[in-house]
């Protein structure tokens, strides 16, 4: 772990550059497309991308400000904003994670408006990014939130990409390092998925977040296929409640870059959590999948295996009161 601020940097850990940024190297897609994507991308452009341009943009009925209730020192709420866009709220304090809260993504339009308007969010007082994708880091939506009181944790490599956004500290991790926060701890854990916010520039990070608070442990699973480092994770850690991607399956270029929502439910198991709440769907039309797909397979696959009451599905901007951990 490492401060951006030279003043505040810790020693120097080197990370070994891939061998080639086109192939899959460890936890780190590759992006070079798998054969047929000619046709993959073809079929999305034309069923996904192009019907949600056309489709009208969906808000929400109510524009009125939430009511944020103050908390005990064991209760922790949490809403889903849309995507992997998610506000914790502890007794002392509030979390960003992904905030993205951007109409269109270059060509790709939003389908439904975020759940909570960003006049009527709570005070922020930490931002954690996953990875550097458009989709998770989005600089417009970070200068609307931060008044230079923030920290923000990303991935190493990510740091210079949020600079000269006004954060009082902007912090880069590696996987399975741990920052104090207050009372609770942030670690951050690897992912299998890719960086790049660009083609060239492969060497950044990409993970995803246990947060250890004194009432709940919540973990954001980032951008993610399915792999083995989801046992090595609820191994390390006592996770209560796991948001997990089930969206964007479909991908265009053929690549295992995320969880469908059967992988979804493989990867909770392999955690040992408690409940379980899908993400990175329904928002932006990422993949080939219909866009009600994920939750319908999610729900479906979760009453056949007997989880379906250890999966909570609230709708964008619903907020939620975690339990408390069990002891």
């Amino acid at each position: 772990m490492s401060d951006f601020d030279p003043g505040l940097s810790g020693p120097h850990i080197s990370v070994p550059r891939s061998k080639s940024k086109f192939l899959t190297d460890g936890h780190r897609v590759g992006i070079l497309p798998h054969k047929g994507w000619a046709k993959r991308n073809y079929r999305y452009i034309s069923e996904s991308l192009l019907p949600a341009i056309i489709q009208p943009y969906e808000k929400h009925e109510s524009d009125t400000s939430p009511i944020f209730s103050r908390l005990n020192r064991r209760q922790v709420e949490i809403v889903w904003v849309g995507h992997a866009s998610f506000l914790i709220r502890s007794w002392n304090f509030n979390i960003l994670i992904d905030p993205v809260w951007a109409k269109w993504m270059g060509p790709v339009k939003r389908h439904r408006a975020p759940g909570i308007e960003l006049p009527h969010l709570p005070p922020i007082d930490l931002v954690l990014i996953t990875h550097a994708h458009f989709d998770h880091l989005c600089r417009a939506t970070l200068r609307r939130i931060v008044d230079g009181s923030q920290t923000v944790i990303v991935p190493k490599g990510v740091g210079r990409l949020v600079r000269n956004i006004n954060f009082r500290r902007v912090v880069e991790m590696q996987e399975w390092e741990s920052l104090d926060f207050r009372d609770a701890q942030i670690h951050f854990t690897p992912a299998h998925h890719w960086g790049a916010r660009y083609i060239h520039d492969n060497h950044r990070g990409f993970g995803g977040f246990v947060i250890d608070l004194p009432g709940h442990s919540v973990f954001h699973a980032g951008d993610s296929a399915y792999f083995e480092g989801f046992a090595e994770i609820g191994a390390r850690h006592r996770i209560q409640t796991a948001l997990l991607p089930i969206g964007a399956y479909e991908s265009p270029s053929g690549r295992e870059v995320h969880m469908n929502p059967e992988e979804a439910l493989r990867a909770f198991l392999d955690l040992k959590a408690q409940n379980m709440m899908p993400m990175h769907h329904a928002t932006f039309p990422l993949g080939g999948e219909q866009r009600e797909e994920p939750l319908q397979r999610l729900l479906r696959a979760s009453n056949h295996l007997g989880l379906r009451n250890r999966v909570i599905a609230p709708c964008e901007g619903e907020q939620i009161l975690l339990p408390p951990m069990r002891d």
